[in-house]
């Protein structure tokens, strides 16, 4: 390395400390290192300590760490070292910097993996944090590894460099593919690539593969240009005696499916042939990767029916590998009752605050409900590989096979798609497996066929509805199988028919079918063993959505089952059972408040309400249940509501203020964000549902004072804490708008902030759309409420409106919403906009027409054609597209005054285009006929 030396002594404590700080034993020395750790990052030459000590594969004479505790003394100096750029790039000083660089390219060619990989994390931490050309060379010396110039890298410095690069490409893919001084850097790379999959080093030949997957999916230039190349090589390696490349082949053609379909069509015959080999290979890794080749081809939009002819051949494998394997089985069979013992903290990974509702054009909360699956692909957040996790101690490598995505569910989730594709002829098929299987002795084999039939539940209802009054019958008795397994596969198969069962008119049918279906599925909420329990409440909450208002009827048996589970389910069954209450909410509704029910119900919620500390991350599907609760309920609410909303104010409080401490000090650590969004999300429902008068109270009583925090979320770092936020201020517009005024000033000055496209990130731009959508909502609302008071923000907002409407690359969800806020400015503020019609107007319109009819559309209607009236000459050019739109206008659903208004307000300016167009008939008939015949019969023309 450089000139640069340790001071000797200050190596040792530094070495000692990072060794103390990963000792599990000696907690007392392990909280001294951390905190001698963080002092130590004071020091300006610290970074030069790190890269040294990670640089050195043998401990420095001196130093009092032993030699088989050097390699975790290594890896924690890594990890600060990622930290410290990850957190201060820029502060780094060059000298530092350089010494990081020289010593990555060393410990690249490291004999230890997990030290290369560190090494390849660190390298493209740097270019993350400072961009590709912050260092230009790194691309060069890593190329040269990979391709050993001068034969003189070894197999662990090709190995390491092919890693850095993969991991480089897969973090940074859209730097490679812009051009920078007349060159894009994938032109360069993509072809190095292809070369190194002709090395004679498997794990260099599956990672080239794999660096070049970072660009299958997209259609580059770089990728069109080697395309064809690249093929004949894949071809080639499809015959690699090495499963990790035959691996990366198959998720290349996976990748090929959406972008290159017209160059696998030619070999689709040969394709199939080699994909159903692959699956069934003995490595599962492989197998299940060629079994995703049959999930891209069946969703995608044109290359599926290209499977037709080859239908016979695929099903058979499909269904072969939805039986759990040998040592699945081991795992699975004769699961013992398990219902009094405790679930561990690790057993529990739930994602809630997932609700997140947007709000949509029509002022409907956009929901995404997702059925539960007996095949998710269920992916989640992993360290970086050669990252050291402390929870590895403790696993007995038995990882669950339904809590990872399987060769199992992959071929179910195939199966899926080809029953929507080919419909009858994938039920046909399966049917003589099923006569076979489902009443089979070995329980692998009845679970399969139990697997399946659920699995073409969507696509080949159809065809299976003759045959469910026999198979129904047959999967409730199932629900009784002495093995665990069996019974959690049928929960779920039943869900997936309940829809034809709640649809059934005839009383009697409905006795026969209906009530034992949902009666099972309830009494497997209460089975001895809690994955039966789990898998009873979703099937519960799946059929609630299908069987809807159905349910009536059933409510008080339902609510009392609840109840039940409550007083015996452990923590993780728990949570599945509030989604179970608030779906029944959800489809319910206000019947939900007969004082029966909510009489059942309500002392449990609260129960759990009154025991689970704020803290809990039970509180995420506590609040989200109390959301829908609220809704139903309605003003019957009143009695929890007070308590509940002074809570959440609470728990807000106390988050943003943690978040506060933890940006000042590195000793607090960043609250969880779903606590806000969760609050945020209740306070909303709480005050949707109460006589407008009480919510006001509410928000007027509350301390800390209401708007002051809810601004403070409108600025969150969180994507999704804004977003609540937002759709909170526009419900206060509707529901509070007394409480709200005073703020009103306060709170659009960050609002319009967040209309700026130009601040939304490439990579959270999903998040970032969704925060822009409910600022769009929220702001028409509050324009609908305050009037001319708004007159200080319209031209801001204007501007902000029109380039959303006017982005082709904005979500529809988000334009909708923007040209309805755009068009209820006008409403109040008709002579501002009325200058820059000509700017908006075809916009407006175009978007306007693929708009559903609501009130909001109405209004947003009735204050374009006040800006019209004010400046009618300006929309010649769009005037037909117009006069269309009026035509066509579908109003039947709307309240009368807004009906009245809205045809008062087109037949006005109508009359004043009839004034100002001479031959004004002439110009109607330029129209299409229905057009022209509707304008005469709905406006007298």
């Amino acid at each position: 390395m450089s000139s640069w030396q340790p001071n000797q002594e200050s190596l040792g404590t530094l070495a000692t400390c990072l060794r103390d700080s990963l000792s599990g034993f000696n907690k007392t020395a392990q909280k001294q290192a951390e905190i001698m750790l963080t002092q130590a990052k004071a020091n300006p030459d610290i970074n030069n300590y790190l890269a040294f000590i990670f640089s050195n594969a043998l401990p420095t004479p001196g130093t009092a760490v032993q030699p088989n505790e050097w390699h975790s003394v290594r890896s924690a100096a890594a990890l600060m070292l990622k930290n410290n750029i990850k957190s201060n790039l820029k502060g780094i000083p060059e000298t530092s910097l350089q010494l990081i660089k020289q010593a990555i390219p060393l410990c690249i060619q490291d004999t230890n993996s997990s030290i290369r990989n560190l090494a390849g994390n660190l390298a493209t931490e740097i270019i993350r944090c400072g961009g590709l050309y912050s260092w230009p060379e790194l691309l060069e010396i890593l190329l040269k590894m990979i391709g050993n110039e001068g034969s003189q890298y070894s197999n662990e410095a090709q190995e390491g460099a092919m890693a850095a690069m993969a991991k480089i490409c897969e973090d940074n893919t859209k730097v490679l593919e812009r051009e920078q001084n007349g060159q894009r850097p994938l032109n360069i790379l993509l072809p190095k690539f292809i070369e190194a999959t002709k090395s004679p080093l498997p794990k260099v030949r599956a990672l080239a593969l794999t660096a070049i997957n970072e660009f299958t999916p997209k259609k580059s230039q770089a990728m069109l240009n080697v395309i064809d190349n690249l093929l004949q090589h894949l071809f080639h390696l499809s015959e690699d005696q090495h499963p990790g490349v035959r691996r990366e082949v198959c998720r290349a053609f996976v990748r090929l499916v959406e972008t290159r379909p017209d160059k696998l069509l030619p070999h689709i015959g040969g394709l199939v042939d080699y994909i159903l080999t692959q699956q069934k290979s003995d490595d599962e890794e492989l197998a299940t990767e060629a079994a995703e080749f049959w999930l891209a081809v069946g969703e995608h939009d044109n290359l599926w029916q290209a499977l037709e002819p080859y239908i016979s051949k695929i099903v058979p494998v499909l269904l072969e590998c939805m039986v759990y394997s040998p040592e699945d089985i081991a795992l699975l069979g004769g699961a013992s009752d398990d219902e009094d013992e405790e679930d561990r903290e690790e057993d529990i990974k739930p994602q809630f605050a997932k609700k997140n509702l947007k709000r949509g054009a029509a002022g409907a909360e956009e929901g995404a409900n997702q059925e539960a699956n007996g095949y998710e692909k269920m992916a989640e957040e992993g360290l970086e590989e050669g990252e050291i996790d402390d929870e590895d101690e403790d696993d007995d490598g038995d990882e669950n096979p339904d809590e990872r995505w399987t060769l199992r569910k992959c071929s179910a989730a195939a199966l899926d798609v080809f029953a929507g594709d080919f419909g009858g002829t994938i039920f046909n098929s399966i049917l003589p497996y099923l006569q076979t299987n489902l009443k089979a002795e070995d329980w692998p084999r009845r679970e399969a066929a139990v697997l399946a039939l659920g699995a073409v539940a969507d696509g080949c209802m159809g065809v299976v509805v003759p045959h469910l009054p026999e198979l129904v019958p047959y999967l409730i008795t199932l629900l009784e199988d002495p093995e665990p397994v069996v019974r959690i596969i049928t929960c779920w198969t039943l869900s997936r028919y309940s829809s034809w069962a709640a649809s059934l008119t005839d009383a009697a049918q409905k006795q026969s079918y209906f009530e034992p279906l949902m009666e099972g599925i309830l009494r497997r909420m209460l089975d001895k063993n809690k994955k039966v329990q789990e898998a009873g409440a979703s099937a519960m909450a799946t059929l609630e959505e299908k069987a809807g208002k159905q349910l009536e009827p059933y409510c008080g048996p339902i609510i009392q089952q609840f109840v039940l589970c409550f007083s015996k389910y452990k923590d993780k069954n728990r949570w599945v059972l509030y989604d179970c209450v608030q779906t029944l909410a959800e489809h319910i509704g206000p019947v939900l408040a007969r004082p029966e029910l909510a009489g059942q119900l309500m002392p449990t919620i609260i129960d759990r309400w009154q025991r689970v500390p704020d803290q809990s991350r039970e509180m995420f599907p506590l609040l989200e249940c109390l959301s829908y609760i609220a809704m139903a309920l309605g003003d019957s609410f009143t009695p929890y509501a007070e308590p509940i909303f002074n809570r959440c104010v609470n728990i807000i409080h106390q988050n943003l203020e943690q978040s506060m401490h933890a940006k000042t000090n590195a000793n607090f650590d960043q609250p969880d964000k779903d606590f806000l969004v969760t609050s945020l999300d209740l306070l909303s429902a709480v005050i949707q549902a109460l006589d407008n008068a009480k919510a006001a109270e509410l928000v007027a009583r509350s301390q800390p004072a209401f708007f002051e925090l809810l601004s403070f979320c409108m600025e969150d770092p969180s994507d999704e804490v804004q977003q609540s936020a937002y759709a909170l201020v526009g419900d206060c517009s509707k529901y509070v708008p007394e409480q709200l005024r005073p703020f009103v000033p306060k709170i659009f000055t960050i609002l319009v902030k967040k209309l700026d496209l130009d601040d939304i990130l490439d990579e959270e731009i999903d998040s970032s759309f969704s925060v822009v959508n409910n600022a769009c909502w929220s702001a028409g609302e509050v324009a609908m409420q305050f009037k001319k008071e708004m007159e200080p923000f319209v031209p801001e907002l204007l501007q902000r409106f029109v380039e959303i409407i006017s982005n082709p690359g904005v979500p529809s969800g988000v334009v909708e919403n923007a040209a309805i806020a755009l068009g209820r400015l006008g409403l109040f503020h008709a002579e501002i906009l009325a200058p820059h019609l000509s700017k908006f107007a075809h916009e407006f319109l175009t978007v306007m027409d693929e708009v559903d009819t609501s009130e909001e559309k109405a209004t947003a209607f009735r204050g374009f054609c006040n800006v019209v009236a004010q400046n009618p000459q300006s929309i010649e050019n769009v005037l037909l597209a117009f006069f269309s739109s009026i035509a066509r206008y579908q109003d039947l659903k709307l309240r009368n005054p807004i009906k009245h208004e809205l045809h008062e307000a087109f037949l006005s300016v109508l009359k004043i285009y009839q004034q100002l167009i001479p031959g004004f008939g002439d110009f109607l008939s330029k129209l299409p006929t229905q057009d022209q015949q509707a304008l005469k019969t709905t406006y007298g023309l």
